[in-house]
Parts: C-alpha cells; structure tokens; sequence
C-alpha cells in the first residue's frame, strides 16, 4: 500500500526483555496520528523500532509497501522517515549551522542550501544563533533545531517523540502548529505526547499503548468521549 507507513503484528525487544508484543499502527500521510500510553508502555520503543535504531524481533514494517525492517537507520532515513527523539537531541558541540549541514548530508550539494533555508523559514528564531554551539542553547531552542533537522530530511514520515517534554507552554504552543502545517504539507506525523489534550486536539486518529499492546485505536473524539480508555492505560 502506497502513501502508509505499516507496523505489522511487530514484536520487539530491548537487553533481552520483550517490549512490545504484536503492535499494528498505520501511519498515513498527510495525517497527525497520536500514540499514548504510560511511561514504559512501549511508545518510544516503537519509534527506535521503525527508525532502525532497535531491531525487531517478528513482524514486519512497510514504507509505502516496502518492508524496512532490518535496514541501517541511514537507509531508512533516506527512504522518507525521520525521527526525532525524546530530550531534544541535538549534535550539542557543534554549531547550529553545522548541525544543519548534517542532517542535510545525504542531498545532493544544490539541494543542501534551498531545504535549510526552508528549515530557517520555520524556525527564524535559530537565524541569528547559526554559529552558536547548539549545546548552550535552551532547550526549546535546542527542541526547534531537532525538528529543524528532521525538515532538512524532507520526511514523508515524521516520527515526534515527546516534543513538548521539558518545555515551557508557550515553546510548545510554537512547535505543535509545525507538526499541523508538515501534516497539510503531505507528511505523516506519528506524534507521542505526555500531554494528551495536545494530542488528541490535533490529531487524526489515536492509539493507546499499554504494556506493549495497542488497547486502542480510533477518532480523537472516541477517547474523550470515553476516558476510562486513557485512565486505564496511564494505570497500568
């Protein structure tokens, strides 16, 4: 199936102990699906899953029908999916500009210049900060470069792991509005969130994790009109 990113019946594991057991999530483009759950539920697992960065144990992910699983975290970059992982990870020696350049690497020399343009475009706020090391910064400033980067990739899927965490409201209400507008733009936005009423204001579809499993998946609306869904799983 073209223009879906497909995690299929995957089971993953992390220092020899299972972590998720059969996760099914669709990821469309052009669309913000929400994933929630308790800490340790498995959410950010899933991530480093689909990213390459963790193996995974059965089952299988498709890019846009082509299986991924088992690529090198470079190669499934390439094919369209960008993580950005929790704790605004940034190259925190380097410059901004630099940090920039890398996460450009893979375009092509004439390409590399207009997709960090665009990125400063969104981000204007890191404009007059291109030779600070990217470490001093705040972290909201430091959350903004990180999804900066992903931008510079040009994802067709773009994998937001606890954007808000650690940051002040008023950060979070300037990042949450770019996930909107990369959705309208075409891409699919997987959007883990510990702040649920964030989440759920802005996405599609949502899925609930609880110990690995997904206990549900529908319309935003579904879980508030049902919050005994959520209350469950933040419990457990």
């Amino acid at each position: 199936m073209s223009d879906v990113l497909e995690v299929q019946g995957v089971n993953l594991q992390r220092s020899g102990k299972a972590i998720l057991h059969g996760v099914n999530v669709t990821l469309a483009r052009g669309k913000v699906t929400a994933l929630l759950g308790a800490n340790g539920a498995g959410k950010s697992s899933l991530v480093l899953g689909i990213a390459g960065a963790l193996p995974v144990a059965a089952g299988q992910i498709l890019v846009d029908g082509r299986p991924i699983s088992g690529l090198r975290p470079e190669a499934i970059r390439a094919l369209g999916v960008a993580a950005v992982p929790e704790g605004h990870q940034v190259l925190g020696d380097l410059s901004v500009e630099d940090n920039l350049k890398v996460a450009g690497s893979h375009l092509p020399r004439a390409e590399l210049k207009p997709a960090i343009e665009i990125a400063l475009d969104t981000f204007p706020e890191l404009r007059p900060r291109l030779q600070q090391r990217s470490g001093t910064m705040s972290g909201g400033q430091q959350q903004m470069l990180a999804l900066a980067q992903a931008i510079i990739s040009r994802p067709r899927y773009l994998l937001a792991d606890e954007l808000s965490f650690g940051l002040a409201p008023v950060v979070v209400g300037r990042l949450v509005p770019v996930l909107q507008k990369l959705a309208q733009q075409g891409v699919g936005v997987l959007l883990i969130e510990q702040f649920t009423h964030i989440a759920l204001k802005i996405a599609d579809i949502a899925y609930v994790m609880e110990r690995g499993r997904i206990c549900f998946c529908g319309e935003p609306r579904e879980l508030e009109k049902n919050p005994d869904i959520l209350h469950s799983a933040y419990l457990a």
